[in-house]
């Protein structure tokens, strides 16, 4: 046998992706970058592939696992390197660096639709309360760009690409579409529950403002607090809670300003793995919030189409890919790990995004997956 190779994806037409699973005996080749460790399907692994075996354990650091070929008696070794948003919402993007590819080997990976099945439960549709609960110190503008930002989703008043043509996209999952309204905002700048947090307390956070079926939740912390699993497996999350008057969902988003930009603000900071290509300008002037607005138009989007673990996603509930967590890293055509894909610059102050709001914002937010195409749709 010869000896290993390592593999880089300098000279592929395409980025490509091959999946390692927790059960060594089978292999599951995709070209989405967006992987779940817990649940396989191997009804999608291609028949006939020429391995022998595959030992797998789940990632914390860049890190390589070797793949024997037994058609050409070749062996690689390929590396991975977690994409700059790799551990939001539980789930990991991975990027393989490829350089070589026997024929037949390549001829394997074949694009697949990517597919979140409606598990028959509850989404939230019609018009949707979204109280917004700031823990820590925010300043004005801050607040006003993220409160701008939920007001955009409905409105028609902003030019296209708009942020309400982006939220349109919701409308094509069952049930038809999503109002969503800012309600109660709250202020806790005083820090009444420390500056280090735990899942518990952001529950208790949003239970200030009251949980309801038709409303949303949202607790944001500023950058100095810290949140059990921010910036080591999530930039933020989403789930349920029930209260005396009924059950309703919460978001939680921090801002990852002065603790991990290059993961939770990405491509407005330099990722902390892979290629150092220089960052984006933050459209708002501001790479934490920009970066939360990113993160919060994600969850507000899982949340409508999967709010309590029954609706629409891909994987087991306890680790989903959800409606745009599908679609992490892309944010325009032509997009793949590193290159978060094409904008539009501002003449004046060159900033990137890719949606206009009111007020005359401009935001960047990612690909949503589009149940008609089972396909991730871009604005630009």
């Amino acid at each position: 046998m010869k000896s290993p190779q390592t593999i880089s994806t300098a000279h592929l037409p395409r980025h490509q992706t091959l999946q390692p699973c927790m059960d060594s005996s089978h292999l599951l080749l995709i070209t989405s970058f967006h992987v779940s460790f817990l649940e396989v399907d191997t009804a999608l692994s291609p028949a006939g592939l020429p391995y022998s075996s595959l030992s797998y354990k789940y990632p914390t650091s860049p890190s390589s696992f070797t793949i024997h070929l037994s058609e050409k008696k070749e062996t690689f070794t390929l590396l991975y390197l977690p994409s700059p948003m790799a551990f939001n919402y539980n789930f990991v993007t991975l990027a393989f660096l490829l350089s070589f590819l026997t024929p037949s080997f390549a001829a394997l990976v074949q694009e697949q639709p990517l597919v979140l099945k409606y598990h028959n439960g509850i989404l939230l549709k019609g018009n949707i309360t979204v109280n917004l609960i700031w823990y820590g110190q925010f300043t004005p503008i801050q607040r006003s760009i993220i409160v701008d930002f939920i007001n955009s989703l409905n409105s028609e008043r902003a030019p296209l690409p708009s942020t309400s043509s982006w939220w349109k996209t919701t409308e094509k999952y069952r049930g038809g579409s999503s109002s969503l309204s800012v309600g109660h905002q709250v202020l806790h700048e005083e820090y009444t529950l420390g500056k280090v947090l735990k899942s518990y307390h952001l529950i208790a956070l949003a239970s200030k403002a009251l949980f309801a079926v038709n409303s949303i939740n949202v607790v944001l912390t500023a950058k100095d607090v810290a949140v059990d699993g921010f910036c080591m497996s999530k930039c933020g999350t989403h789930g349920s809670s029930k209260s005396g008057s009924g059950r309703g969902t919460y978001i939680w988003v921090g801002n990852s300003d002065l603790q991990c930009p290059g993961q939770c603000a990405w491509p407005f900071h330099q990722p902390i793995y892979g290629p150092q290509t220089p960052p984006l300008i933050a459209p708002n002037g501001d790479v934490g919030v920009d970066g939360m607005v990113i993160n919060l138009a994600t969850l507000l989007a899982n949340t409508v189409t999967n709010p309590f673990n029954s609706g629409y996603f891909q994987g087991p509930p306890t680790a989903p890919l959800e409606a745009v967590s599908a679609c992490t890293g892309k944010f325009g055509s032509g997009s793949y790990p590193g290159y978060p894909g094409r904008a539009l610059v501002d003449k004046v102050t060159g900033a990137s995004f890719n949606a206009y709001g009111v007020n005359g914002r401009k935001y960047m937010l990612p690909a949503m997956w589009d149940p008609q195409s089972s396909a991730c749709k871009t604005l630009v």
